[in-house]
């Protein structure tokens, strides 16, 4: 058999393999899917798409340093491959390492300028090393781009809670209730920022609207508590009845 039979033999089992590998990523088998992939690797070492998969699976499977293994092995491959180094900066946050993230996220940004999610996973990144200022700027940035992004709003908001600016916090709330009025976390958030300025009664008003919309939220119990705390701490006035 000629060596371009050979050739043309294992690249048709290599797409095989590959193809099976996709199928079963799409169904969540992770461990199968690798294992596919890795045999289309082994067939063709520069098809980034199957490092990117595999990598992928990795990430699934919560084998963080594999899955970076694999993805920047893809990224090599392929420069210009958008979710190779999405995916690697998602997979350095995952291993703890935001500040490793960083590179990849700029990358992508690079690549593809117009995805909001890479820029406010680039806006985590630097919150993460604890770099507030940047973080807070690309949040606000992103906001000014995608105003109907409300991600970038709310983790704005909530970087700005951490950092005890409330009334702050306050203004990119409220611009999340313009956008949506039954976004249900803002409401919490308000309410959060207007019980540790000492505004209680609209405090309560809000903690009330977020139990309406969303009662059984893992958040539920601590504004339940909440509520009762202020409740319990309200002044209590005596009526004395004027004898005649």
């Amino acid at each position: 058999m000629s060596s371009d039979n050979t050739k043309k033999r294992d690249n048709t089992a290599g797409i095989k393999f590959y193809n099976r590998a996709n199928a079963l990523r799409l169904e969540n088998s992770y461990k199968e899917a690798a294992a596919n992939y890795l045999n289309a690797i082994l067939i063709d070492r520069d098809n980034a798409q199957s490092y990117f998969g595999l990598g992928v699976c990795y990430k699934n499977l919560k084998q963080y340093s594999k899955a970076i293994k694999f993805l920047d092995v893809a990224s090599k491959l392929k420069e210009d491959y958008y979710e190779a180094f999405y995916e690697l900066g998602i997979c350095h946050l995952l291993e703890g390492i935001p500040c490793g993230a960083i590179k990849n996220f700029v990358r992508a940004i690079q690549i593809n300028p117009d995805t909001p999610e890479a820029i406010l996973q680039l806006g985590i990144s630097h919150e993460l090393c604890e770099e507030y200022d940047l973080a807070l700027m690309i949040y606000q940035k992103l906001i000014e781009n995608s105003p109907g992004f409300i991600k970038a709003y709310e983790h704005k908001s909530t970087l700005l809670m951490k950092l005890e600016k409330y009334k702050e916090a306050l203004n990119v709330l409220n611009q999340i209730l313009k956008i949506n009025p039954d976004y249900y976390k803002a409401y919490a958030g308000i309410g959060v920022c207007l019980d540790k300025l000492g505004k209680n009664s609209d405090a309560v008003r809000y903690y009330r609207k977020f139990l309406d919309l969303k009662p059984f939220s893992t958040q539920a119990d601590f504004i339940k508590n909440r509520l009762e705390k202020i409740k319990s701490h309200r002044p209590q006035y005596k009526y004395l009845s004027v004898c005649k």
